[in-house]
């Protein structure tokens, strides 16, 4: 029953998280369509439509920064694939309350269909596929050929794949993924970062050839005043 419990309880704080959705006029949610905005722009003669979102260490907000992202882009009309690669610590399922029994894994091992793994979100454009039973092997399954299958059938279908990566100076799985991505955006948490990890997660990055588009600086504390409603009717 204590499990019951703790699970329960780790969902609505994960639902919580989910600003733009819940939230969407706060300063919070602007800022992440500043940062959808500033994606769009970084690749003025390269579209960008494989995007892979990671971060130093565990902590530092990534999950978190990646729902919110995939959510605004999906908003905005996009037809948006949430994929959840972090398959040592996938958390994807819990934000948006829906099963792992299906998910990237069971799609790469050839063990159901994408459009069966996926799940719609509220009829909205947003979509996403969990990551499934988490397997021994991660590193070996994002690199492998179905992989890149996998990257080709979905592009066919959405206009934007997004990537829930696992931690960069964790484990490679991360690497794996940046150099067949058109995006990587690093998430790195305000006074919980080391500067010295942040300059070395950037630095595995660039030499597995990822195309860094830039860093978003989570859990940066405001003072009051520079708090203000986003600027229209309720």
């Amino acid at each position: 029953m204590a499990f019951k419990k703790e699970k329960k309880s780790k969902v609505s704080d994960f639902k919580r998280k989910l600003v733009v959705k819940n939230d969407p006029k706060s300063p919070v949610s602007e800022q992440y369509r500043t940062i959808r905005t500033n994606i769009q722009f970084s690749q003025i003669d390269n579209e960008i439509r494989t995007l892979m979102v990671t971060s130093s260490g565990p902590g530092e907000g990534k999950s978190t920064t990646v729902a919110n992202l995939a959510t605004v882009f999906a908003q905005q009309g996009n037809k948006v694939l949430l994929v959840d690669a972090d398959m040592r610590k996938p958390t994807v399922h819990y934000t948006f309350s829906i099963t792992n029994t299906f998910g990237l894994t069971t799609v790469l091992t050839k063990q159901s269909d994408l459009d069966d793994a996926v799940t719609q979100i509220d009829t909205s454009n947003l979509y996403v596929l969990p990551c499934g039973p988490i397997p021994p092997n991660p590193s070996e399954l994002l690199s492998s050929r179905s992989m890149d299958e996998f990257l080709e059938t979905a592009l066919k279908v959405y206009d934007l794949v997004i990537f829930d990566t696992p931690p960069v100076l964790v484990v490679t799985d991360a690497q794996l993924l940046a150099n067949k991505c058109d995006g990587t955006v690093l998430v790195v948490s305000s006074g919980f970062t080391e500067k010295e990890n942040a300059v070395k997660a950037k630095e595995q990055l660039t030499t597995s050839k990822a195309k860094l588009l830039g860093v978003i600086l989570n859990n940066k504390k405001q003072d009051q005043s520079q708090y203000y409603y986003y600027y229209g009717g309720k």
